[in-house]
């Protein structure tokens, strides 16, 4: 087949958009991506690419189309706001050259965020009259309250319309959570286009290669958080539980990332004198996470209470279901409830800083046979639901590719 996947981003940003494309064309798909010049999460375009440079490319077999937008910056609202207008609109007029020129069968659109992501698609749609598959990452506009702190409600009245407006030219909407589904099914009768499709783990995590090169960790009981160290995450409910567990030398939290929320942590160590308690490590290759992991004696994910955060699942919890280690978690909702019916490690509620601290002294209690056993569990559930290439070729069933 001819297949569009419509993302605002793409390889060298690390997304699940990558996977989709590379491993559809292996299986013989001839894979278009439709996509921006590469500037997240620091902000900037990365080095190597801009407005007149590696505009078109090719990689592993795929086409790879960038078109211009306004860099995403530091992430505030209106830098954030004119980053997702200015490539949907940008997107949106090479979609139509892009129609006009190609007669592709069918259209892929990876949504994590904006929704605004579906323009570029729907442009091909109406052209070409062929399926658009969306694959929802996050819900808007609940999103825009949760990580956006936008309450207005003409505002989110408007992006509601916006989303009513895609979904009604969507085919088949996948939902990456079971807890989207609720969301979704208030804004129209989309029953029959829903399917779940969940996230999954990178290869190079689940087969890993676990001396890859990496710093030298401190010695002691290592709780790493891998990701994005952002809003969302939590971030000041992580480092009050490093607080309360600062007397206890030997627990070590080592965070592998960066985000917008990377300077209050680093801020916090310093008021608090955590030097020895917290460890920024700052942002690595997705390569180097086997190695991380393997150090690791706890993975930590966490979110903020609120809606959107509530009926999503994190794509690291499957990330470190495969890398065989305990997860200590502090969320709510389905991402909690997934570890807890894995049995793979410990949950403490969204924003309960003082229960995170207590879950943490738990598997540091905890003996090596028991943490194994949780990692154990975790890999089973990861092997059963989540791998990716049982995704992958669940998707090429859905968009007729067998």
């Amino acid at each position: 087949m001819k297949i569009l996947l419509v993302t605002q981003y793409f390889y060298p940003e690390n997304f699940k958009s990558n996977d989709i494309a590379f491993e559809l064309s292996k299986k013989g798909h001839e894979v278009t991506v439709l996509t921006g010049l590469p500037n997240y999460p620091e902000g900037n375009i990365y080095q190597g690419y801009g407005f007149f440079k590696k505009r078109t490319e090719t990689i592993q077999g795929v086409k790879v189309i960038r078109t211009l937008l306004i860099p995403r910056g530091k992430g505030g609202g209106v830098k954030l706001f004119l980053n997702y207008i200015s490539w949907a609109f940008f997107a949106s007029v090479k979609a139509f050259f892009l129609a006009f020129n190609n007669k592709y069968e069918a259209i892929i659109v990876h949504e994590p965020s904006p929704i605004t992501q579906g323009f570029p698609a729907i442009v091909v749609k109406k052209m070409l009259k062929i399926p658009i598959y969306f694959w929802v990452l996050d819900l808007w506009p609940e999103s825009l309250t949760s990580a956006g702190g936008i309450k207005n409600k003409y505002v989110l009245g408007f992006f509601e319309k916006i989303v009513k407006y895609i979904y009604n030219n969507t085919d088949k909407i996948l939902i990456s959570s079971k807890g989207f589904r609720k969301s979704i099914l208030e804004k129209g009768n989309y029953e029959e286009k829903l399917i779940y499709f969940p996230n999954w783990s990178e290869d190079t995590i689940s087969k890993g290669d676990n001396n890859f090169p990496i710093p030298v960790l401190p010695e002691g009981f290592k709780i790493v958080f891998a990701g994005n160290i952002g809003i969302a995450q939590d971030m000041e409910n992580v480092a009050l539980a490093a607080l309360q567990l600062k007397e206890y030398s030997d627990i070590k939290f080592i965070l592998v990332g960066d985000g917008r929320s990377k300077v209050f942590v680093e801020e916090f160590i310093k008021e608090h004198h955590l030097e020895n308690t917290i460890h920024v490590l700052g942002k690595y290759p997705i390569e180097t996470m086997a190695s991380f992991f393997n150090k690791a004696d706890g993975l930590l994910v966490s979110l903020k209470d609120e809606l959107i955060f509530n009926v999503t699942v994190p794509a690291k919890i499957q990330a470190y279901m495969s890398a065989s280690k305990p997860i200590i978690a502090m969320l709510n909702g389905e991402g909690a409830s997934l570890i807890n019916e894995a049995k793979c490690g410990f949950t403490a509620h969204a924003g309960d800083y003082k229960e995170l601290a207590q879950i943490i002294l738990k598997l540091y209690n905890s003996t090596l046979e028991e943490r194994n056993t949780m990692g154990k569990m975790g890999v089973k559930h990861y092997e059963q639901h989540f791998k990716m290439e049982q995704c992958i070729n669940n998707l090429n069933k859905i968009i007729g590719g067998e």
